[in-house]
């Protein structure tokens, strides 16, 4: 199965496509430390690409020389325009790459696709514009005229939608706003998922049931064996916390594993002298104030970001047992995130730390992407 990855990034999503038996054809990234990230980690990442990984601004490439060769697109289009944190302007933006990923889709015809976004996305602010884009995703080959307004456009693709025609280019396009932590990764993280197959491939596809649950934490903490495998005692001080208060009075749903804690994800490490792994250097300066507090180590983490004017450091630390805090390495953000030991983040701590807060975590992508993997081979058998 060959994919094409866009918006690449740190490498989470290529990272994700390795794990569940993809091989990357390209690799189409802009940004130059990135590039470095990801041809250190190009074998790790079974990228087929030959020469260089190079900064590449993905308007200039041409994606019909791939053309029916690739099963899955996948990519995070740059999210400025949506993230909470950013100026909101979405489709005035012209930050927006949703364009690009629509363009791919149209001139390789790829099997399927998975694009990831910002949980910022689904704010009703930009709830027209996210409509359009599924529009566009579901029916790439309906352009958008020169000189035409966005508006004028989404028109033409719901009378074309309510018209129930036939394209000779559509997708069954399903979006799903996604928390890491309920399958597996030790971070809380909303992520909007958008996936598409192919019509012609008549092809059932759902997105992968939650695995994990807090209910199943709390269970696992108060009447499991959580403190002592961990070698500590008993936090009480977290039954204060009224989330926690109120997983203790609902069962824990009988298919759902523990989420995963900040500790579970970097307890080892702590033992494992600094600078002894790639990016695992120690940072200080770290300092606590109201508004600006680190992750709790028996909880999974806060969403880590990477900051559109340095690295916020409340989300990028964590609270020790003594009380104390410290900012994660960029090898523990990177646990945390569910990259493996052996990838390398080019560049100083901030700069990793800003590829590591951009990334999708590479088990949430794997979920979707090992489904995807299963079902289209299943279909081509």
């Amino acid at each position: 199965m060959k994919a094409l990855e866009l918006f690449a990034g740190g490498g989470g999503l290529a990272m994700a496509l390795s794990q569940t038996g993809f091989e990357t054809a390209r690799l189409v990234e802009w940004d130059r430390w990135a590039c470095d990230t990801l041809t250190k980690n190009r074998d790790l990442l079974k990228c087929r690409h030959e020469g260089p990984i190079s900064p590449t601004d993905v308007r200039g490439v041409d994606f019909k020389v791939f053309e029916d060769k690739i099963d899955v697109i996948t990519g995070g289009p740059p999210c400025q325009p949506f993230s909470l944190g950013g100026k909101h302007q979405a489709y005035d933006d012209r930050r927006d790459m949703f364009p690009q990923a629509i363009r791919s889709l149209r001139e390789v015809r790829p099997k399927a696709f998975m694009f990831e976004n910002v949980k910022g996305l689904t704010r009703s602010a930009f709830r027209q514009y996210l409509e359009y884009v599924q529009f566009q995703l579901a029916y790439p080959g309906i352009e958008k005229k020169e000189g035409e307004e966005w508006t004028a456009h989404r028109r033409r693709l719901e009378q074309h939608h309510t018209a129930n025609h036939a394209a000779d280019l559509e997708y069954r396009v399903i979006p799903r706003l996604v928390n890491a932590a309920d399958y597996g990764v030790p971070q809380r993280r909303e992520r909007l998922i958008i996936v598409g197959i192919r019509a012609d491939l008549n092809l059932e596809w759902h997105f992968p049931a939650a695995t994990h649950g807090l209910e199943a934490l709390v269970s696992d903490q108060w009447h499991g064996d959580y403190w002592e495998r961990h070698g500590i005692n008993p936090r009480t001080e977290l039954l204060e916390l009224p989330a926690v208060r109120g997983a203790l009075a609902r069962p824990a749903l009988e298919q759902r594993q523990p989420w995963r804690t900040t500790r579970d994800a970097i307890c080892d490490l702590q033992s494992v002298a600094f600078s002894s792994l790639p990016n695992h250097e120690f940072r200080g300066g770290a300092k606590a104030y109201p508004g600006h507090t680190g992750s709790d180590l028996d909880l999974p983490s806060k969403t880590l970001k990477a900051g559109v004017h340095g690295v916020p450091g409340g989300e990028n630390m964590f609270v020790k047992d003594d009380g104390t805090v410290r900012y994660f390495t960029a090898r523990e953000a990177a646990r945390v995130q569910s990259f493996p030991d052996e990838y390398v983040f080019a560049g100083a701590w901030s700069e990793a730390m800003r590829q590591i807060g951009n990334a999708i975590p590479v088990g949430l992508a794997a979920v979707v992407t090992k489904q995807l993997f299963h079902d289209l081979t299943a279909a081509s058998v």
